[in-house]
Parts: C-alpha cells; structure tokens; sequence
C-alpha cells in the first residue's frame, strides 16, 4: 500500500518516518515543493517527495498532516482524487484559548472526525487514526513498563479501518479500534482516550487500551 502524507511538519514528518521505517512506501507532499523534498531527503528510507495533487493520485491511503481548517480546503480542492481511497485523519480542530494553551474550535457536541467524515466526497474511506499521541510521542518506541504502546483509530469502514490498522503495526504501535466514526473525538485532544485529555499523558499498551474501552 503506497501512503501519502501531505503535510511536513512536526506531525506529518514523523508518521511518514515511522510508516517507511516500517517498510510502507511512503510519498510526502507540502505546500512547497521544496520542502517537501528537504522532508523526504531527512527522513531517507526512499522516500519521495511530490506535488499534493500528484501525491494523492500516486497513493492508496493519503494521511491529512495539516491544521484542520487546512485539510477541510484540501479535502475541497481534491475531492475528485481522494474518491476510492482511503483517507487517515489524525486532526484536531484547536485554537489558541488566550492563555497559552488551545481550546477547542468544535461545534458543541461534535469531534474534528464527524464534520471531515461528512465532508469527504462518495467513494473516499475515512479513519481517524495517527493523531491519538501528541507530535512528540510518535517518537516513542515503548510504554514505561517496556510494552508496544497503543495508537487508536476510529472509523465505521471495517476493511479500511483494518488497512490503517496494519499501518499502525508497521509504524511500531499496537492498534486499538476505539469504535466508529461517532467515537473519534474520544481519541482527540481533551478526549478520555487522549494523552492531553484522559490520559494524562500516558502510553497506554493494548491491554490497558481494552479495559479503557
């Protein structure tokens, strides 16, 4: 399964570093072309670097690693390619609160997961998944008790939950289903499921994952 990952930053370059460590055939994309070839020279493991547009028509599973307001216009622009494939959010729809932290910009009631799900053109596959850890836990390789730490994902497409699924095995995560599309904002920032939420701050392993569940 080829993947795109458009978006370069601290989120989007280290799942693209994990997936082709992993050996997942891996393409990044940015708003410039220039940085996403400095992304890709860094992170090494053949990775390519593309074009969004060119991106997304290369790939099987596109990973949207950019701020939300950012992916609902890519989602727009690229509508037509994304039709058929499956798309992995790991969003978070936040914002500055005023006081040095970040407040949610949701709707009362409704997770980043629902309004992109809703969102995406017929044919497109959507699973929430590679944005239950903050940036900076991506680079964990184990819990503190030394288990594979767990990485959630929430989507109501079965077959395409189970791709992303085996993306987060080779990644080096342990996937953990947290239940459908309605169940993505637990696995958001302030969710029960969240490290800035429930959490606090913990990797969790599959077992501790399950009895959460």
């Amino acid at each position: 399964m080829a993947v795109a990952v458009i978006g370069t930053g601290n989120l989007g370059s280290r799942v693209a570093r994990r997936l082709a460590e992993g050996g997942v055939d891996v393409v990044v994309a940015a708003s410039e072309v220039a940085t996403a070839r400095a992304a890709a020279q860094s992170i090494g493991h053949d990775v390519r670097a593309e074009e969004v547009g060119d991106a997304i028509a290369r790939a099987d599973s596109v990973i949207f690693a950019t701020w939300f307001g950012v992916t609902t216009e890519l989602v727009a622009k690229y509508a037509d390619a994304l039709a058929g494939r499956v798309v992995i959010d790991p969003s978070n729809n936040v914002g500055p609160d005023g006081a040095g932290g970040f407040a949610s910009l949701n709707p009362e009631g409704v997770s980043a997961g629902e309004q992109l799900a809703s969102e995406l053109p017929a044919g497109a596959r959507y699973v929430k998944a590679f944005g239950s850890l903050p940036a900076d836990q991506l680079d964990a390789t184990a819990t503190a008790a030394g288990e594979t730490p767990v990485l959630f994902y929430a989507s109501d497409d079965e077959s395409a939950g189970a791709a992303v699924a085996e993306l987060i095995r080779k990644s080096g995560f342990e996937p953990v289903k947290a239940g459908g599309v309605k169940a993505s904002g637990r696995i958001e920032v302030f969710g029960d499921l969240h490290p800035f939420g429930g959490l606090n701050g913990r990797l969790v392993s599959r077992e501790e994952a399950l009895q959460l569940l």
